[in-house]
């Protein structure tokens, strides 16, 4: 009889998309969903970006070349500079999306069975990568108590066995919306060289810090050799179906496996460097605006959610999350209550349950992740919704 592989038995459903069923349900009743389930943001991607590509002129779509074009490489090296990142052309693959890049790193630095340690709460498709690689995800825990902050050193230590390759961060995190402090950015240095590992930086969100500012780990002295960056202008210029993204480091070993990596999946799409391209010409104020308006949401969610009774939320320091912790038994199945049987003014949200970020199974069972991607009107509804389903919820705490 035939099998599927157990890589593909071990690959998990997404956490974030397995509800869509039921919002879909929903919709046909005519109930109006508020996804703040998902990094979707609503603001328009800049019509400049759009325009590149709808202006573009070739008679042949050809493929780039496997680390993509030059032109864009080059352009990216004076975007980087200007956030403080000092690196050449030839330290950046063009990949597909900021997966790629994650995959690219995973591959390129560990084998199979080797370990790397993550924070948890985290960005649920590093699960998926893992398993692709054909590595193994080793959780950190970080509290909502204290705004989910760098677990102690001794904590990611005691973590640290011979198989253990890598740390991986996403600064400012996705989901949790954590901004990690110099401090915290330099006990992670002081780790990585302790042990001789690499340090993934996923640095998606650099734009939106609300409350202090951002490090990149290629920032850290001493740390060239161990830092790989992956990147993306998803969420940036709110470009998510572009998949374009980005690998860098300035480990040249590292670099040149990479690259085999990329020759072997050919080249990224042509249209969307185009598209990130022109995003660097940008004018300066573009990421003001943008970061005001989503400061003004996250003000906007948090302040709602810390009014709810037996409800508790910390102020994210940037990106475009927040996790809430609520009076209820279960995340997973308030989530689904919501969408299935459950109307505010025939309106419902959805929200992301917290389980499917935790790599330690049973936490984040009464914790929900929210992406304050909607405008003020949107996220005013939606916390209406949530209010009065809290006092309606069958298995409230």
């Amino acid at each position: 009889m035939l099998q599927i592989s157990k890589r593909g038995q071990l690959m998990p459903p997404s956490p974030i998309r397995k509800l869509v069923p039921y919002a879909e349900a929903a919709k046909k009743k005519g109930v109006k969903v508020y996804h703040l389930n998902i990094g979707q943001p609503d603001i328009e991607t800049p019509k400049m970006i759009l325009d590149a590509v709808r202006n573009s002129d070739f008679k042949v779509l050809e493929y780039s070349h496997s680390a993509g074009n030059e032109t864009y490489r080059r352009k990216l090296v004076k975007y980087y500079a200007s956030v403080g990142i000092n690196v050449d052309h030839n330290n950046i693959i063009i990949t597909t999306g900021g997966s790629e890049a994650i995959l690219f790193g995973f591959m390129t630095c560990m084998d199979a069975g080797d370990e790397v340690i993550i924070p948890e709460p985290f960005y649920a498709n590093y699960n998926g990568f893992a398993v692709a690689a054909d590595v193994k995800v080793v959780p950190v825990t970080s509290h909502i108590d204290n705004g989910f902050a760098l677990p102690p050193v001794a904590e990611i230590e005691k973590k640290i066995t011979p198989r253990t390759k890598a740390i991986v961060i996403c600064n400012p995190n996705n989901p949790t919306g954590y901004l990690y402090s110099a401090a915290e950015m330099e006990q992670l240095k002081q780790v990585v060289l302790k042990h001789d590992l690499y340090l993934f930086s996923d640095e998606a969100y650099r734009e939106f810090c609300y409350d202090g500012t951002h490090l990149s780990a290629m920032q850290l002295d001493g740390l060239d050799e161990h830092v790989v960056i992956m990147d993306t202008i998803s969420k940036r210029y709110s470009a998510c179906g572009g998949r374009i993204g980005a690998f860098v480091t300035k480990n040249k070993t590292v670099l040149d496996a990479a690259m085999k990596f990329a020759q072997a999946r050919l080249s990224p799409p042509s249209f969307a460097q185009i598209a990130g391209e022109a995003a660097i010409d940008l004018p300066p104020d573009y990421f003001n605006t943008t970061k005001a308006e989503y400061k003004s949401r996250r003000d906007l969610i948090v302040k709602r959610l810390n009014a709810m009774d037996g409800v508790f939320c910390p102020n994210p320091g940037g990106a475009f999350y927040a996790m809430a912790k609520l009076p209820i038994d279960d995340a997973d199945t308030f989530c689904q209550w919501l969408l299935e049987s459950f109307e505010h003014n025939k309106q419902t949200v959805m929200l992301a349950p917290a389980t499917g970020f935790y790599g330690t199974p049973g936490l984040g069972k009464q914790e929900v992740r929210l992406a304050y991607v909607l405008n003020l009107t949107a996220i005013d509804a939606a916390m209406d919704c949530l209010e009065a389903a809290l006092k309606q919820y069958p298995g409230r705490n």
